[in-house]
């Protein structure tokens, strides 16, 4: 077999030094990067061509988010519930508590290829691991929301789709294995898309590229892995930090990959030599990416 073939490493774009960062999105409108630190309950945004920086403080965590067709408007996951939020204003509408009785917050979160927000939550235990007490929903454009046929999870990450939509990606990380299923309106069965096998990583947040590709940024591995759409893997891209956490396509030709990553549970021994530790990075990419898909149910 043939060893997948290694890109050039990726170079510190901001040193953001964020706690957990997540959640990144381009905003092709405003040739904009946003992206949350979950554990500050904070989302940030920045213009890379100018280095415009703007950020909003959040009520509480911030998980996930979604552009909207509103250009002023994002869908939020916030650690408890779904809500629109406003940017001119901070204005902020809840739709949704989620899983209220359970011990367990709102995780990773993508749009689909028709507009729907689904996201999934992981469990949050006082003490002890992680069960698979999260579950994986879908919000609909009318604000309705679904709780998602798919096995419950411990940490949902990877939610991705591919081109034309009909593919779902998604993951719980502990068990390390991507899974995949046919996606509409309704679920096919799961199945196994790419095994990670017995590693010291985990996978993490994932995007899809125009050739049907997944790149999956893999926590402790130091790397985003990219892989065909059969499941075999094809290259790995390293990042100069121990815990890369979520990859996106932009620019304006959508040919530079950006990571986020992460400082938290790192020893202060381990962020000494471990400097770009809640770094943004990028890279450019002999690939390119596609639009992200907007909510398009309207706020109120």
């Amino acid at each position: 077999m043939t060893a997948p073939a290694a890109l050039a490493p990726m170079e510190v774009l901001l040193d953001a030094q964020d706690t957990l960062g997540e959640g990144i999105v381009w905003c092709e409108r405003i040739q904009a990067l946003y992206w949350t630190d979950i554990q500050r309950a904070t989302l940030f945004r920045l213009h890379p061509a100018s280095g415009q920086r703007m950020h909003w403080p959040m009520p509480e965590r911030l998980t996930s988010f979604a552009l909207c067709e509103s250009d002023d408007w994002l869908l939020l996951a916030l650690a408890s519930r779904l809500a629109f939020f406003r940017m001119s204003d901070g204005h902020l509408h809840t739709l949704h508590a989620i899983e209220a009785d359970m011990p367990t917050r709102c995780n990773d979160g993508a749009c689909d290829r028709q507009g729907r927000f689904v996201f999934g939550t992981l469990h949050e235990p006082p003490e002890g691991d992680k069960q698979p007490l999260g579950s994986f929903w879908r919000l609909h454009t009318d604000l309705q929301l679904e709780r998602l046929a798919l096995p419950n999870v411990a940490i949902s990450n990877s939610i991705a789709f591919s081109p034309k939509g009909d593919t779902m990606y998604f993951c719980d990380s502990l068990s390390r294995r991507i899974q995949q299923c046919s996606y509409g309106d309704t679920l096919g069965p799961p199945r196994v898309f790419a095994d990670l096998g017995d590693v010291t990583g985990e996978p993490d947040g994932s995007c899809v590229d125009a050739d049907g590709s997944l790149w999956n940024a893999q926590w402790g591995m130091s790397r985003v892995a990219r892989y065909a759409p059969d499941g075999s893997l094809r290259e790995c891209l390293p990042v100069p930090t121990q815990q890369p956490t979520r990859p996106v396509f932009g620019g304006a030709g959508l040919d530079t990959l950006y990571v986020t990553s992460a400082r938290i549970g790192l020893s202060m021994r381990q962020l000494h030599a471990d400097r770009h530790a809640g770094a943004l990075f990028h890279a450019t990419m002999p690939v390119r990416g596609l639009p992200e898909p907007r909510f398009l149910g309207m706020p109120p």
